[in-house]
């Protein structure tokens, strides 16, 4: 049999984005965000295309939670400049985590999605909270359970 090359292309009708929500209490930062990009791109789905938005909208609770393995809570930095002169500003991973936990879950998801229109579009489907509340009860999102694997030392 020939394979034909072809991009599967979805109908409109099947194209339909469900709500998750996922606590990330106590998860690891990189396995959360890698899973939860997976859900917004939509490549858990039968229907996936890679230049549709196919991709379900995710809610994070308790983002000010979140950890990272090893000693990457103390040694890891965020870096930006502000575009003036002598602007370049550097905040480490806990004063983020105290001040911002919202943009240290968007800022590792966003490292995992294309970076073009689709994956700024992408973006707004991820809605992330610091506290365990969230405005969205009408879209009746169902609860997303990630499998935290814990490191098992070698003896």
């Amino acid at each position: 049999m020939k394979a034909t090359g072809k991009t599967y292309l979805p109908p409109a009708a099947e194209l339909r984005s469900d709500w998750h929500v996922v606590d990330a209490t106590g998860q690891i930062l990189g396995r959360l965000a890698s899973e939860v990009a997976r859900r917004l791109r939509g490549k858990h789905k039968r229907t996936f295309t890679p230049h549709l938005d196919t991709g379900d909208h995710v809610i994070v609770l308790n983002a000010s939670k979140v950890v990272l393995s090893g000693r990457k809570e103390q040694l890891k930095t965020y870096t930006w400049h502000t575009h003036h002169p002598q602007g370049l500003r550097q905040k480490s991973f806990l004063q983020m985590r105290t001040e911002q936990p919202e943009k240290v879950i968007e800022k590792a998801v966003w490292g995992m999605l294309p970076k073009t229109r689709l994956g700024r579009k992408l973006l707004t489907k991820l809605r992330v909270y610091a506290g365990p509340e969230h405005p969205h009860r009408a879209q009746q999102p169902a609860a997303l359970n990630l499998v935290t694997r814990k490191r098992q030392k070698a003896a």
